[in-house]
């Protein structure tokens, strides 16, 4: 190989050296402009000024009379860019001089999912025992109305809004709430009335407010109040603070029921085990106006109640009915209870088959746990 082929060689791979590396810087400047046009977009965000969330109170042709969070109102003009607005409408205002710049979707003091449960249960009627007469009262007040609304507007009359459930603890009062959301396919919202108690003046009465309107956006529905007297108790004339609030939840709660808003597709269950504490206000008719009492099983309603928990349970052959009557005065909580634990008694003993004598042992062991529980509220009643 001669000099001048060396040196064409040698030139080539110069070339082809600084092809590459042209276009490698290339590359670089580009990554670095993109990384300079983002920091200047971030510097940009940091150098903005926060707007104000406020709500408009009333619109007078380019001015407007906004509420600011801290309850003040202010007579202000709006943007000639803002079109559309309303009173009621949450919108973004500029600090300084308060003027709408833009109208944002309406924002929620409380985000209603941390304070209920919302559900589509599936109970069907069939699993529930002993209370057949409840069940057909439900249906008429609540699953009628929703399944059938066009037979009411021919008949001429408002079906009831809501019901009452009062019993014993554990006889099945959620369990027939939950299978008339099922029956009916609504939105089951079960919330407790000692949370719809918050801390601050006005926020139980918002946190109502918001839930009747989550009730209305996913109807039909079924609200479901469990421990109403936390919340319903009857109203004193003298007390604290926090109790003056309790009041004004409830008051809340009896507007929403029985307000100038129908409910429509909503329907509302309240829940209690001291329907002697209540206040009369929330049992008048028009709001909580027709009461079933959800009692303890009989002795039908007790074997059917065990066969239902039992169904599944791999048991000898034997009589039910003498433990069924052994379980008198028995919840239906409690009767699931025995099953459960007849089954760990088996499981106990590395066997598969449940026998009587399980039974036995869990009913004795239910009735100890009652007595106990008696001793120990009587120690302090």
């Amino acid at each position: 190989m001669d000099e001048k082929e060396v040196a064409g060689g040698v030139v080539t791979r110069y070339s082809a050296s600084i092809s590459t590396n042209g276009s490698s810087t290339d590359e670089e400047n580009k990554i670095l402009r993109e990384t300079i046009g983002h920091m200047r977009e971030e510097l940009e965000k940091f150098r903005r000024p926060p707007l104000l969330v406020c709500e408009v109170s009333e619109i007078m042709n380019k001015n407007a009379v906004i509420k600011v969070p801290n309850g003040n109102n202010f007579y202000v003009e709006i943007s000639n860019n803002l079109s559309n607005l309303k009173v009621g409408d949450t919108v973004l205002v500029e600090q300084k001089n308060l003027t709408i710049l833009k109208k944002i979707p309406g924002t929620k003091l409380f985000n209603v999912d941390k304070f209920v449960i919302v559900e589509s249960p599936k109970v069907a009627w069939g699993e529930i025992g002993g209370l057949e007469a409840q069940i057909e009262e439900i249906k008429e007040v609540i699953e009628l109305p929703l399944k059938k609304p066009e037979l009411f507007k021919k008949v001429g009359i408002q079906p009831p809004k809501g019901i009452l459930l009062y019993g014993e603890p554990g006889t099945g009062k959620t369990l027939l709430a939950k299978a008339v959301a099922a029956s009916t396919k609504s939105t089951f919202i079960e919330i407790v009335g000692s949370e719809l108690v918050q801390k601050f003046i006005g926020e139980g009465a918002k946190l109502v407010k918001e839930i009747f309107q989550l009730a209305r956006e996913k109807a039909p529905s079924i609200i479901y109040i469990d421990e109403l007297d936390a919340l319903a108790a009857k109203r004193i004339d003298l007390g604290t603070s926090g109790e003056r609030e309790v009041q004004r939840t409830f008051m809340q709660l009896l507007a929403e029921i029985d307000g100038f808003k129908h409910l429509g597709m909503v329907k509302v269950i309240g829940c209690t085990n001291r329907i002697d504490i209540l206040d009369p206000a929330i049992l008048r008719p028009g709001r909580l106006d027709r009461l079933i009492k959800v009692p303890l099983p009989d002795a039908e309603g007790r074997k059917m109640i065990c066969k239902i928990h039992s169904k599944n349970m791999s048991l000898e052959k034997f009589d039910m009915d003498p433990l069924i009557h052994q379980m008198e005065n028995f919840s239906g909580a409690e009767i699931k209870a025995v099953c459960t634990e007849a089954g760990y008694y088996a499981i106990r003993d590395s066997r598969s088959i449940i026998n009587e004598k399980d039974f036995l042992a869990a009913i004795d062991k239910i009735k100890k746990s009652n007595a106990e529980d008696t001793d120990f509220a009587g120690m302090f009643g």
